[in-house]
């Protein structure tokens, strides 16, 4: 029996994990279906939140079915409290003091679209453009290369916090204005507004475990 419920509380914290890991992804408008920009949105921790930009779209990591989204709008003191009650995405229409909420499928399958500049705790070196075109260098890797403390490139792998796992991958996440890519191959030097690298990713869940370099492109950051 202490087998078998063990086996189960195994299972149900694997569920909650990838849940976790998963993006959710949001939409604030007001009363008359106006977009709303730059609410404040965040889970339990008013230091680590996301920005809904223009159109009224954020995204967030780590919700889980029974958390609550706080949203703060201008000229209000208080935020509003909306339950997730096992949505994965959400419209939210403010009126008064009694939100209107929606789920969108849409809205979930578009991934890791909206979360682009949600606050971290984590340490992070941030690198401009400029700065990385000035090395000479052809593609973003190489530019890097002794740029961030403890980030390191060679050929064969990319760490930044070390080797912390004998087994599974120590590669951090690649990111290109909010969505998680294989590779930055392709991407233009010229066209890249900043980088930022992060040594502690938790953001981005399990995934971020070995920390993430992002990448915002001038077409992306003057969205």
């Amino acid at each position: 029996m202490k087998r078998i419920f063990l086996i189960i509380c195994i299972a149900v914290l694997a569920i909650v994990s990838v849940n976790a890991d998963e993006p959710f992804n949001g939409i604030i408008y007001d009363a008359q279906g106006n977009p709303i920009k730059n609410a404040k949105v965040y889970v339990n921790d008013s230091r680590r939140y996301a920005t809904s930009d223009k159109m009224g779209r954020f995204g967030l990591t780590n919700v889980l079915p029974d958390d609550t989204i706080h949203v703060l709008v201008k000229k209000r003191k208080y935020p509003y409290l909306i339950p997730v009650e096992n949505r994965k995405s959400m419209k939210i229409f403010l009126a008064d003091e009694n939100p209107r909420v929606e789920e969108d499928e849409e809205l979930v399958n578009f991934g890791y679209g909206f979360v682009k500049r949600r606050e971290y705790l984590g340490t992070s070196n941030g690198i401009s453009g400029e700065e990385l075109l000035r090395t000479g260098r052809s593609d973003i890797m190489s530019a890097l290369v002794g740029k961030v403390p403890g980030l390191d490139i060679t050929r064969s792998r990319v760490t930044i916090r070390g080797e912390s796992s004998l087994i599974g991958s120590n590669e951090p996440l690649y990111i290109v204005d909010g969505n998680i890519v294989a590779s930055f191959n392709g991407i233009n030097l010229h066209d890249v507004d900043h980088v930022e690298v992060l040594k502690d990713a938790s953001i981005y869940g399990s995934r971020g475990t070995n920390g993430a370099i992002l990448v915002f492109t001038k077409t992306g950051v003057s969205k």
